[in-house]
């Protein structure tokens, strides 16, 4: 794979990334859409590209922050769960308000895809 196929993979993760993070906040606006791809890590745009590069014999399986990625991926989907449960429940300003745990994790996992290209553009140089 070359750099520059290195980076588009990795600019797609994280487009598919900030996508989910702006439709959970659009839902958490009352602006509703389909709750499946928020809810099931399995569902989502970046769940499909971690199984298809991350897990088994995916092209990036090998490298220990996959692992560690795919983790903080689940780990997303069910606070993402916790704050449109409390959403759907009336909690309306705690649900904004509990946005701020979310968004550690969505930048915990956006350090971990620079460190994986990183890594992987040292390899293919």
């Amino acid at each position: 794979m070359t750099t520059e196929d290195l980076k588009q993979d990795f600019d797609s993760a994280r487009i598919k990334h900030v996508h989910f993070k702006s439709k959970l906040r659009s839902f958490l606006f009352g602006n509703g859409g389909s709750e499946g791809p928020l809810r099931d890590p399995e569902q989502c745009g970046l769940g499909l590209w971690i199984a298809t590069r991350m897990r088994g014999t995916g092209v990036y399986a090998h490298l220990p922050e996959a692992r560690q990625f795919d983790q903080q991926h689940v780990l997303i989907h069910k606070e993402a769960n916790r704050l449109m449960d409390l959403y759907l429940a009336g909690n309306v300003e705690e649900a904004g308000a509990g946005y701020a745990p979310l968004q550690v994790i969505a930048d915990e996992m956006m350090g971990l895809l620079q460190t994986m290209e990183a890594k992987l553009r040292t390899r293919a140089s």
